[in-house]
């Protein structure tokens, strides 16, 4: 699993054919500014998620392509979900944000109805729609691993930190 805390990804020239534009987009860029899980930022979630899923499906079949489109694409909701309830008064965005960022991903970019599909469908089975293909299944995997992945890497940071402001027991 180590491949995906690198940036293993740049070194797969056919991973970078298909998603060049996406990955030099200003739009995709901004992701960095928003905070996922733990401290990785929805951008590096995002890849993350891309490559994981693209490499299932080179290794188990499916449309890598779409998979590897998709993943970058799933959470293009472009806002801090941490905050958005709080600022917005819109809940729920465990539901809500596929759709948001399906709609993101049309307008900015060039997407086949495959990828609409994998985006829509990423968050089964919290919302209960299965997706449609290998690839939406890679992606909807490979995104509850990632993001468990970085969850875990934070909750043990912050068991540390617990454990060292402890002081020390008599003894």
């Amino acid at each position: 699993m180590e491949d995906f805390e690198t940036n293993v990804y740049l070194t797969d020239p056919e991973y970078l054919e298909c998603v060049a534009d996406i990955l030099s987009h200003p739009v995709f860029q901004s992701m960095d500014q928003y905070i996922q899980h733990g401290t990785t930022t929805c951008k590096i979630h995002c890849i993350q998620v891309s490559y994981m899923a693209y490499r299932l499906c080179r290794r188990l079949g499916g449309n890598w392509r779409s998979a590897a489109r998709g993943g970058l694409l799933h959470d293009l909701f472009l806002y801090d979900w941490h905050t958005h309830a709080r600022e917005t008064g819109e809940h729920f965005h465990g539901f809500t944000h596929p759709r948001r960022a399906m709609g993101n991903a049309v307008l900015y970019f060039n997407i086949t109805e495959e990828e609409k599909n994998i985006i829509l469908r990423h968050m089964w089975p919290l919302t209960p729609v299965p997706p449609a293909t290998r690839a939406g299944y890679a992606v909807t995997m490979a995104d509850k691993i990632c993001g468990t992945r970085e969850t875990a890497a934070r909750a043990k940071d912050w068991i540390l930190m617990s454990f060292m402001a402890q002081p020390a027991g008599r003894g």
